[in-house]
């Protein structure tokens, strides 16, 4: 009994799913939609793994720049304060000793790198996993960057009205490929609203948006980002160079490179 529970759950949670695997179109009505891959928008999210990712972005942020100064590193404090016996008071070698006003710190910070290590798998599977939260809330949607033929933040409020009143008072997260400027410099003026690359969206951004928003072309880098398909031609390229290196190795030495005959050696 407990085992049929669980697959009804899972079952009704596949459907929930798979109908929010579309996202409506800014700007042209209420009929015109997107549909998002499976691939990136329907992945089960991982609360764990997610909360290692942001913490994992949000430390390698940090400057890590905070530093304090030990007895060793304060001027001054070379000469004894006073001498050892006959005075009464406590004995005292320095004036920099961590216990007196203006000696050093003890086990205070110094300058260090807080970044620690996720897997890349690890990450894609975080990514895939915010994304696919937002998917199945339904608050993904795709606008128009072509549309925008000069910067104009009246026009990008308005495709946020689309989206309701209330949509303008949550943060939001846009994502729009480099080459389409004018609707960045348009989203970028709006409180509440930050704009984004592909390259540069992070777990920690999707996570702490209420609504995301993305351009056409932005959507395709970002699924293929997640699907692990945007390393492809980096792995083509690493392997062209493998592929030239062994061919060079594997090169017969040319005529100045091979050793001359014994004959012409005794000569």
């Amino acid at each position: 009994m407990p085992d049929a529970t669980v697959k009804t759950r899972a079952t009704a949670k596949t459907r929930s799913t798979a109908k929010t695997l579309e996202a409506p179109v800014l700007g042209t009505g209420a009929g015109k939609t997107v549909k998002l891959e499976g691939g990136a928008f329907a992945a089960r999210f991982n609360e764990p793994l997610v909360h290692q990712s942001v913490r994992a972005e949000q430390a390698a942020r940090r400057r890590g720049t905070a530093s304090t100064k030990t007895r060793g590193m304060v001027s001054g404090g070379g000469a004894k304060p006073w001498r050892q016996k006959g005075t009464g008071r406590a004995r005292a070698g320095s004036s920099r000793s961590p216990i007196w006003t203006g000696g050093g710190t003890v086990f205070g910070p110094q300058p260090r790198s807080y970044t620690f290590k996720v897997n890349r798998k690890e990450q894609r599977a975080a990514l895939r996993g915010a994304l696919s939260l937002h998917a199945q809330r339904g608050s993904i949607a795709v606008l128009d960057a072509a549309a925008f033929a000069a910067p104009k933040t009246s026009q990008a409020a308005d495709l946020l009205d689309d989206r309701g009143s209330s949509a303008r008072l949550a943060p939001t997260l846009v994502v729009l490929a480099p080459e389409e400027r004018d609707a960045a410099l348009s989203f970028r003026n709006l409180a509440r609203v930050a704009v984004l690359t592909p390259e540069n969206v992070g777990v920690a951004d999707i996570v702490g948006a209420a609504s995301l928003v993305f351009s056409q072309t932005a959507l395709d880098a970002l699924t293929a980002r997640a699907s692990g398909e945007a390393l492809a031609p980096q792995a083509s390229a690493k392997a062209a160079r493998r592929t030239s290196k062994t061919t060079k190795a594997a090169e017969p030495a040319t005529a100045a490179e091979q050793p001359a005959p014994a004959e012409e050696a005794k000569a």
